[in-house]
């Protein structure tokens, strides 16, 4: 087992990432102020990990209330959250019940939205079934639903109290779900780590195939970069802003699609190619390095074009974007690999000639 810890001073907490961490108990027990948990999963993962974790927390004389809610991004909705508030609240939660998710990106933010305002403000932990989760979504206390007109707008920063990262959950994952996962850890690479995208093109194979070794390093790496931008800018005023890379157009590719449509993680990908396309065309990125970029992404399996949506409808989904300020779109752009910058300063005609190269 690797540790990686987020300093938040008094909301600090480890990330434990290694194989079956989700029988020992000991991980979990002194982050439980008491022997009650609630355990948020999806009708899919819930299957594979629920009663081992059920198993291994009720050994340690833990009780578990196992809530379930529908799988995939088109759930993630006010319905569900209303869904899990009521079984709290049936089964007379109280507030030092420590609620447990258990599954991927959707159920992280769905758990730690509902953690985070019932009863205004209960503990959580992260339990991250899939790669993106471990190298993402788990990580940094942003937690929400999605609205129909954007991803992520309702919500709240609720830090967790502790991610544990079980690296043998990955073998039960779909290989479109690892391929979406890989975008994000890609992402890290290419914003401020220059020599952790070098051995991504050399290891991408390895981590498609599930290498072990491999994907230890690639999750612990991830996380080591995501703790430290969250350390030093929590609530995203300034720093935080980078790990958002290709997000804005990925966003507007999930909602102009419905959700579900593509994963987040596909999103990305394509998001991020569409930002190095602009960086280029604005003169601060290679064109040689463009073609890293897209070739990476699709050696882990990603899409690399954007879907025909229509300018219009991209800037206008766009225009929804969380980093908006004062009017104006912001966007993280790339003046080199591992040199990610974010700025509202970009010309109109080159980021519309950008969405118009769709596949």
């Amino acid at each position: 087992m690797q540790t990686v810890n987020v300093a938040l001073e008094e909301r600090s907490y480890p990330i434990h990432i290694g194989a079956e961490l989700l029988g020992r108990p000991e991980l979990l027990l002194p982050h439980l102020p008491q022997p009650r948990v609630a355990i948020v999963t999806n009708d899919v993962v819930g299957p594979l990990y629920l009663e081992r974790l059920q198993r291994s927390l009720a050994g340690a004389d833990v009780a578990v209330l196992p809530i379930t809610v529908p799988d995939g991004e088109a759930h993630k909705n006010w319905a569900t959250l209303n869904h899990i508030l009521d079984r709290l609240l049936q089964e007379r939660c109280e507030r030092k019940t420590t609620l447990i998710a258990l599954g991927g990106g959707v159920i992280g933010d769905l758990t730690g939205f509902a953690a985070a305002i019932y009863l205004r403000g209960v503990p959580f932990i992260q339990v991250p079934t899939t790669l993106l989760a471990q190298v993402d979504s788990s990580v940094g206390g942003k937690t929400g639903i999605n609205h129909p007109l954007g991803k992520n707008m309702i919500g709240a920063f609720h830090q967790p109290k502790l991610v544990l990262a079980d690296t043998a959950t990955l073998n039960t994952l779909p290989e479109r779900e690892l391929a979406a996962g890989l975008a994000e850890v890609i992402k890290y690479g290419l914003i401020l780590d220059a020599a952790f995208f070098d051995w991504l093109e050399a290891n991408i194979a390895r981590l498609g195939a599930r290498d072990p070794q491999a994907l230890a390093y690639a999750i612990r790496r991830s996380c080591e970069i995501k703790a430290a931008v969250v350390a030093g800018d929590e609530r995203e005023s300034g720093a935080r802003a980078l790990l958002n890379l290709g997000h804005t157009f990925g966003h507007a590719i999930e909602a102009g699609l419905s959700y579900g449509t593509w994963l987040h993680g596909e999103a990305v990908a394509v998001g991020t190619v569409m930002a190095a396309r602009l960086s280029q065309r604005m003169g601060l990125l290679p064109l040689p390095d463009v073609g890293r970029i897209e070739s990476l992404m699709s050696r882990a399996g990603l899409p690399v074009r954007a879907p025909a949506l229509g300018v219009e409808r991209y800037l206008d989904l766009m225009g929804l974007d969380k980093k908006v300020e004062g009017g104006r779109l912001r966007l993280i752009l790339l003046r080199g690999i591992g040199e990610a910058f974010v700025t509202s300063q970009f010309p109109e005609s080159k980021l519309r000639a950008v969405l118009s190269e769709t596949a």
